[in-house]
């Protein structure tokens, strides 16, 4: 997604879900309570008309399976993003639908209405965990989705969760490998978070489910985010967008935070450099240059990059300064204790 993209989201909670997954209540992941309607669009295009013309305005239907719920209302909202399409008062339209939810009538009447992008809830490409998640398709009905959605000339964003029942480590590693290989335009990753009223609530309360806590979010994320941006696919969210109602006590365990993403990058720094140091003499004094916006990253919450470095690598000092590296280059230099090369 382009930074200078602005997405003018309008939220049609649980509409067309035909499944209970054990993670889920978007009422209270998007703070939103009603349905959606035509008037929702028309009011979230008309909010944006302040916002500075070189924005892309992209529409967003988010928080339900779009494509699943009723015709007539799928009709009823696309026409009225069509309409501001054809005005030329938003420049884009997306959604988020199911990937059982997707077939060739349904493509048609996307295309018709103008949609540019769509959006796949996968979860995870492992069937036992999307059986015991409640999620009701299979990793193969994702496969068969996306190569239609591909085909069909739309842009294809895939998301992908960490931590949800019998998942494990090497498991979200190899989802993510899968969903590299269906090619999509970008990922979301959203670590799984225990929200109140759901099965998932449920499972943690006796015991039958442990949270993934935002330790095993940032280590498990910090092995797939490189995957991905290997691939040349850009991760354009990590973590659940912070709200009111999750902040508010709504999301009582697991991998909720507001600065996710930024932790999850701090710990891919920390792993480079790590990596890079082997080949440092211990006793070294060490300066590690980054991107000038990388250097808090680096750096890591109250210092504790830099601490664990230092230790691990019996280093007499350790400091970052900006430099003229790209993002995510790191380059080591070292004194007294010998020198280092890339």
């Amino acid at each position: 997604m382009s930074a200078r993209a602005s997405i003018l989201p309008v939220f049609v909670p649980h509409l067309g879900c035909p499944h209970a997954c054990v993670f889920c209540n978007q009422r209270r992941i998007t703070g939103q309570e009603r349905p959606a309607a035509a008037e929702n669009v028309r009011d979230a295009i008309r909010a944006a008309e302040s916002l500075p013309r070189g924005q892309k305005r992209e529409l967003a239907f988010y928080g339900g399976s779009f494509t699943a719920i009723p015709e007539r209302q799928q009709i009823e909202l696309l026409a009225a993003a069509k309409e501001a399409l054809d005005e030329g008062r938003i420049d884009a339209i997306r959604l988020s639908t199911r990937p059982d939810a997707i077939d060739e009538t349904v493509l048609t009447r996307l295309r018709r209405y103008g949609v540019e992008t769509v959006e796949l809830g996968a979860q995870s490409m492992d069937d036992e965990v999307l059986r015991r998640s409640g999620r009701g398709h299979t990793a193969a009905d994702v496969v068969r989705a996306s190569e239609m959605v591909k085909e069909a000339g739309f842009r294809l964003i895939l998301q992908m969760m960490t931590g949800l029942p019998g998942d494990t480590p090497g498991r979200c590693v190899e989802t993510a490998r899968r969903i590299i290989r269906c090619r999509p335009d970008g990922v979301r990753i959203y670590p799984t978070v225990v929200v109140k009223d759901t099965e998932l609530y449920e499972l943690w309360r006796r015991g039958e489910y442990r949270e993934h806590s935002v330790e095993d979010a940032v280590s498990i994320c910090a092995r797939i985010v490189p995957l991905f941006e290997r691939a040349g696919i850009p991760v354009i969210r990590l973590g659940l967008n912070p709200t009111e109602e999750l902040s508010g006590g709504a999301a009582v365990a697991g991998a909720y935070h507001p600065a996710l993403g930024e932790l999850v990058k701090s710990r891919i720094l920390y792993h480079e450099a790590a990596r890079l140091l082997k080949r440092v003499e211990p006793g070294s004094r060490v300066i590690l240059e980054v991107h000038p916006s990388q250097v808090s990253q680096m750096t890591g919450q109250h210092r504790e990059n830099l601490t664990a470095l230092r230790e691990a690598f019996a280093l007499k000092e350790i400091r970052v300064k900006p430099g003229d590296c790209a993002l995510g280059e790191i380059r080591v230099l070292a004194s007294e204790g010998g020198s280092a090369r890339k």
